[in-house]
């Protein structure tokens, strides 16, 4: 159960991913990332509504605020790489680098004792190569220094932050991904003051910044679930598959041809996933 709901993190992170990049296109990427951070922090508040807090224990050693806003600013810090990166049409670079996050909360995990069977360690290097290569490197191009440093920052930001949700999610997963946005609808609003904008966007964008802000809000909570109901290191490999949906839908929906490596990286994905699921 817990690597189906990390398989599911990852399809809804990757399909957020996908519109943040398009609609960075054409706003700044602060913009679309500060709304959607807004529209998630309201749906975490509906979910409290319905399931309530559990007595869950915010702070000490066992809470979840500080977790949950070092997961948000870091987190929050992670997007803002990855959408700039994607507004600059560089996504062989900045992906899947990026892509490589899943090493931070990897190494976390098996820091803290867990130990991984041979052939699921297999399955792991194969997951994890599979999200690299299927994002399209652009390995015969070079890299030029802005796009590199983006996607250590999205790489940095990302498998630090899904390292505190992992820590958070003990005490509670709902209430650390509410904390996570929390703190960072704090900096959105803090940013909307000093420029005087809300980002210029028109009615029809709404209902895709409402899918992306819920999908990221749900990829997060379904992740800490995961983490505390199974093993975290298998967990967050699943969860950092979500390259291959960004791929797919780029593929559908935008016509983009995948390349040879890349049906190579969604093999590799798949193969591995099955290894970890079967042992």
């Amino acid at each position: 159960m817990a690597s189906l709901l990390a398989l599911i993190s990852s399809i809804l992170w990757g399909s957020a991913d996908f519109e943040g990049g398009r609609l960075s296109k054409k706003h700044a990427p602060i913009a679309v990332l500060g709304l959607s951070q807004i529209i998630g922090l309201i749906f975490g508040l509906s979910l409290l509504i319905f399931f309530g807090t559990s007595g869950a224990q915010a702070f000490g050693s066992n809470g979840y605020v500080i977790p949950g806003i070092c997961a948000g600013f870091l987190g929050y810090f992670g997007l803002m790489c990855l959408y700039a990166g994607l507004a600059s049409g560089r996504m062989g670079v900045v992906s899947p680098i990026s892509a490589l996050s899943a090493v931070i909360p990897l190494s976390y995990a098996l820091w803290r004792g867990e130990r991984l069977s041979i052939i699921t360690s297999i399955g792991v290097v194969l997951a994890i190569g599979g999200a690299f290569f299927t994002s399209g490197p652009e390995i015969s191009q070079g890299f030029s220094i802005r796009p590199l440093l983006l996607a250590l920052g999205a790489a940095f930001g990302f498998g630090t932050a899904l390292t505190y949700i992992a820590i958070g999610s003990q005490s509670s997963a709902l209430m650390t991904m509410v904390t996570m946005r929390a703190a960072t609808v704090g900096v959105t609003i803090a940013i909307a003051i000093h420029f005087r904008s809300t980002g210029g966007f028109t009615k029809n964008e709404y209902p895709r910044l409402a899918f992306m802000g819920i999908s990221d809000f749900l990829a997060n909570l379904l992740l800490g679930i995961a983490c505390n109901s199974g093993s975290i290191s298998v967990a967050m490999v699943l969860g950092s598959l979500y390259p291959v949906a960004t791929a797919l839908l780029a593929y559908k929906y935008l016509h983009e041809r995948l390349r040879t490596l890349q049906y190579v990286g969604v093999a590799m994905a798949v193969i591995g996933v099955a290894l970890i699921s079967a042992f």
